[in-house]
């Protein structure tokens, strides 16, 4: 018996806008080659739906009901103020910025002033001086075969960072992609980071919509390659987002050091997925975030972390608010393979629910196949502490205030551990403007 596999009209339409506009992507025919076999895997697939375990929890082949028009070319009039006031305490950071508007670079609103340890370039640029093994590479899917979103991101990029870091940037390099105009898009992004041996960079992935803009959908991949012994922080911040997808692919070599840290507020719809690769010996992993969010507000983060050798060590830290009937899920999976010996992996997702119509879907996962491990996860979920209330409004404090500070003292123990003292103090200020402080 044969199955036919009913399409929506998302699904369809999808597939009809890379037939239309595939040939004006960026790339040569080496490239147009890897964007048609990643369309055709994400035609065998569809969008991921409940049915599909990864995306039980987030069911974009209900959510996505019309899918906008790919941003092919844009010339949206766009002033650094408006981007700053958008970007809130992130503009007034000391850093390299490269900035691209519903998916495109645009030069007059980045600041590339860097140093010979770093070398920023957009994709769109840097496939034509790429000889075809190279350029290929970068728009092959990265992380799992089956992520059908992953393969429509390859398909339909039209820009995106490529960045080689050989030393060490002493500011952080700040990658800023916002939707801007009077038309809802659809903005496909694929970033590169390569990190050379002994080098160390902070990098704050910024994806915000002007103001009048109308939320839009962002499909964003990024893959970053730690060298031996290289340190790399990676914030990423996602404000009033419409559908936002993000998935990241680094990969860990010997004795390397990876500090992720995500802060999502004020988004109709988000998924943040990572898949982080152990490589090498001795490398270190600490993936941390915060969530915020109200009225019907989604927000799923996704974790897939493998464990390949042996002596490495993940930690991760997800710290949720949630009011009205806004919805977080947070699975973490964490994978050790049989001759990853001497592993060390602990992992927590806690709640704080400030409404009984919210939700929390948390799913930690083990997968040992190693005997010599050291592993554990954990999961609450709770409301604010009446108690606690009752003592700060009895020494004068008003309610919302006493609520604010109590909220803040809950988050702070993931935004403390972005080392960069500048950008966490940035996401203290933006959870407070959150918060009503």
């Amino acid at each position: 018996m044969t199955v036919t596999v009913i399409k929506t009209a998302a699904e369809t339409a999808l597939a009809e806008e890379f037939d239309r506009v595939y040939t004006k992507l960026p790339g040569g025919r080496a490239v147009a080659a890897v964007r048609r076999e990643a369309m055709a895997n994400f035609r065998a697939r569809g969008l991921p739906h409940r049915r599909v375990e990864e995306w039980k929890y987030t069911d974009l082949r209900a959510a996505v009901k019309e899918a906008l028009p790919l941003s092919v070319v844009d010339d949206t009039n766009v002033a650094t103020k408006d981007l700053n006031v958008a970007l809130g305490p992130l503009a007034p950071l000391d850093t390299h910025r490269i900035v691209f508007i519903n998916g495109h670079f645009r030069a007059e609103l980045s600041k590339l002033d860097v140093s010979s340890a770093a070398d920023i370039r957009p994709l769109s640029q840097a496939l034509k001086g790429l000889n075809d093994e190279i350029a290929t590479r970068m728009l092959k899917p990265a992380g799992p075969d089956n992520e059908s979103v992953v393969a429509l991101n390859s398909a339909m990029a039209t820009d995106g960072a490529v960045i080689s870091i050989a030393g060490k940037v002493a500011k952080p390099i700040l990658i800023v992609h916002a939707q801007a105009g009077g038309t809802p898009r659809h903005a496909v992004t694929r970033s590169t980071i390569g990190v050379l041996p002994g080098a160390e960079a902070t990098f704050v992935e910024a994806f915000i919509t002007l103001a009048g803009a109308p939320a839009g959908q962002v499909n964003a991949a990024m893959e970053i390659g730690i060298g031996e012994g290289a340190s790399v922080t990676h914030v990423k911040v996602t404000l009033g987002a419409g559908q936002h997808i993000s998935s990241c692919a680094p990969t860990l070599s010997a004795n390397s050091i990876y500090r992720a840290f995500h802060y999502t507020a004020g988004s109709a719809l988000v998924r943040n997925q990572s898949f982080p690769l152990f490589t090498g010996e001795g490398a270190k992993l600490d993936v941390s975030g915060v969530m915020l969010g109200r009225g019907a507000e989604h927000c799923d983060t996704t974790l897939v972390i493998d464990h390949a050798v042996p002596g490495c060590e993940s930690r991760e830290l997800f710290k949720t608010v949630l009011d009205n009937r806004a919805r977080a899920v947070f699975q973490g999976k964490v994978i050790v393979r049989p001759d990853a010996q001497k592993t060390d992996g602990k992992q927590m997702a806690q709640a704080l629910m400030l409404s009984e119509d919210a939700e929390f879907d948390s799913k930690p996962e083990l997968e040992i196949y190693a005997d010599d491990v050291v592993c554990g996860h954990g999961a609450t979920c709770a409301e604010i502490d009446a108690n606690m209330m009752f003592y700060l409004q009895s020494r004068g404090i008003p309610a919302p205030q006493a609520r604010a500070m109590l909220i803040e003292a809950f988050i702070i123990e993931a935004i403390d551990k972005v080392e960069h003292e500048a950008v966490r103090a940035a996401l203290s200020d933006m959870a407070k403007t959150w918060l009503g402080e």
